[in-house]
């Protein structure tokens, strides 16, 4: 897919991961809706993205609150004229017992992670299908396909996520309308606070770079690939879990332990 003009719906775009995201796909040339909850760092990406002879739009908007796809969709619209991409970014995480997180927060995840997505997928499908093409990118995760502990809520979100990109691209098999899923591991972005960050050292499980998974994004969507997972050895567990779990429980065992100490407490 040559990115030049086309149009594209960025969700999370204010988030180090979907800012990145957003430059890259401006630097060739692309024409983007911007969605975030901070309309100041909206406008500060939106100015950058400017100065790169490139054309942007914000959309201020907060993914956690109930029935808000449609408006979105409708704003992209009245800016873009019409969608060609669009980029499901947008995600929130708590590394948490799940006993210690409140009913609201799980909401709020589920909402974000999971039912935005759908809703904001489902909003702009019948545009793509009365003319048979579009593409639909959708950023998981490792943990859509292992389930990691003390990230319970958060790897039902994107286990979902997961399963419904699979079910929308066999829905969508006789058409041109393509599905992309993502799953990176841990990313250095703020998304992960100052606990999250030491427990992944203390594990010995590396991140990568916002600009490196953006990049990766990028070329997938260029490319028009199904799934992308990114990452070794997480990629290879993410295999192995769907094979031998038990085997991925015995090595979680001692990961489990080292993490604990760093766990949120409410």
């Amino acid at each position: 897919m040559n990115l030049r003009n086309k149009r594209i719906l960025l969700t999370g775009a204010t988030g180090g991961l979907g800012e990145q995201i957003g430059l890259m796909l401006a630097q060739k040339g692309a024409v983007l809706a911007l969605v975030g909850r901070n309309q100041t760092k909206l406008n500060a990406l939106k100015v950058t993205i400017e100065a790169l002879d490139a054309n942007a739009f914000t959309i201020q908007a907060d993914l956690s609150e109930p029935h808000i796809a449609s408006s979105v969709i409708n704003q992209a619209k009245a800016y873009l004229g019409e969608i060609d991409v669009l980029i499901n970014n947008a995600g929130v995480l708590d590394f948490i017992e799940l006993q210690d997180q409140t009913d609201t927060r799980i909401a709020e995840v589920i909402q974000t992670n999971v039912t935005a997505l759908i809703q904001l997928t489902r909003a702009l499908l019948p545009s793509f299908q009365s003319k048979n093409q579009g593409h639909f990118v959708f950023v998981g995760s490792i943990f859509g396909s292992l389930g990691f502990p003390h990230f319970a809520t958060y790897c039902a979100s994107k286990f979902a996520v997961h399963g419904f990109s699979q079910a929308l691209r066999r829905e969508l098999v006789n058409t041109h309308i393509g599905v992309t899923y993502i799953a990176p591991r841990g990313i250095e972005t703020d998304m992960n606070d100052a606990n999250t960050v030491a427990m992944w050292a203390k594990t010995g499980n590396a991140m990568d770079s916002a600009e490196k998974v953006a990049s990766i994004i990028v070329q997938a969507l260029e490319k028009e690939k199904q799934e992308v997972f990114i990452g070794q050895p997480q990629t290879f567990f993410a295999w192995l879990n769907g094979v031998l779990p038990q085997v991925v429980n015995i090595g979680l065992k001692k990961q489990t332990a080292l993490a604990a100490p760093f766990v949120k407490k409410t």
